[in-house]
């Protein structure tokens, strides 16, 4: 509790008057107690602090002392980049979460979106790419993929060209995205062994891979290979990083960082803070959680 009590009271200092962010003193909680270790690179998904302008955002992630914000697309890249900010994972080609490449009706807008995208994110320096499976709608695992393979293999020359790696993002089908093909690790990797490519990798989220399969520490220490990015949440609940929840977080950056992965990870979260200095409060604990 008194630990809360210190992480509410620095996000007080670091969101003061609303949303305005203020600087941080040199005997700041963050500055003096909350060092960042370098072994993990932090980032945090924009839409969960959509509470915030992308602006406000960016200051508050790097008062805290990281520098990068996920889920951000080229309208956004500006704001970013006036900040130093890095796009960790870069969006804005995809349709939408349930309409992805399993389904040969959806390769012709996809492709053209992608082979847009692409090269836009290599000139803005950024690497990684998200794209989705999409939503089964009875159609078989082994079918799925297929299409996956046809469809992604039309763009994946132009990311090799260009240096961008296509992550796909791995979601939960009991809870969150019903229906969603790439839902296991089994498929995905199947995935990435049929398209051979450095350049297409699977975005490994836990929370979501915790609902659906479980076995996290080992799955990531036999297959880290096949995954390019990480997601956090708490299960149950999509919630803070908290003991409350059942993922033991620093045993599982432990196992990350010893695979010797120098990507990100993404804290994604539903923040239950009810203020903006509770909020940030509660994105400052993930981060030090997960700072192994």
């Amino acid at each position: 509790m008194q630990q809360r009590r210190k992480f509410i009271q620095t996000a007080s200092a670091l969101i003061a008057g609303g949303a305005v962010i203020q600087p941080l003193r040199a005997n700041d909680f963050t500055a003096r107690e909350f060092a960042l270790k370098g072994n993990v690179k932090h980032s945090v998904c924009r839409w969960t602090f959509d509470h915030l302008s992308l602006d406000d955002l960016c200051k508050l992630v790097q008062q805290i002392g990281f520098n990068a914000i996920d889920l951000v697309g080229p309208k956004d890249w500006h704001t970013l980049q006036q900040y130093g900010i890095d796009s960790s994972m870069c969006n804005g080609a995809e349709l939408n979460l349930v309409d992805g490449f399993n389904d040969p009706k959806f390769h012709t807008p996809l492709v053209k979106n992608y082979s847009e995208l692409i090269p836009l994110v290599a000139k803005n320096g950024y690497k990684n790419l998200i794209l989705f499976s999409g939503n089964r709608r009875g159609m078989d695992d082994e079918t799925g993929l297929k299409n996956c393979v046809a469809g992604i293999q039309k763009i994946l020359p132009l990311a090799e060209k260009y240096g961008v790696v296509l992550q796909m993002e791995l979601f939960n089908s009991k809870v969150n995205h019903p229906d969603y093909m790439c839902d296991n690790t089994t498929w995905g990797i199947a995935l990435c062994k049929a398209l051979q490519s450095e350049n297409f990798k699977l975005l490994y989220d836990i929370y979501h891979m915790q609902i659906n399969e479980g076995n996290i520490i080992a799955t990531i220490q036999q297959n880290h290979q096949y995954f390019g990015h990480y997601h956090t949440a708490g299960v149950p609940g999509r919630h803070e990083l908290t003991p409350e929840q059942e993922l033991n977080y620093p045993a599982i950056m432990k196992a990350i960082v010893a695979t010797g992965y120098k990507g990100y990870v993404a804290h994604e979260f539903l923040n239950t803070g009810k203020t903006n200095e509770q909020k940030a409060a509660n994105l400052m604990q993930a981060v030090q959680v997960c700072d192994v």
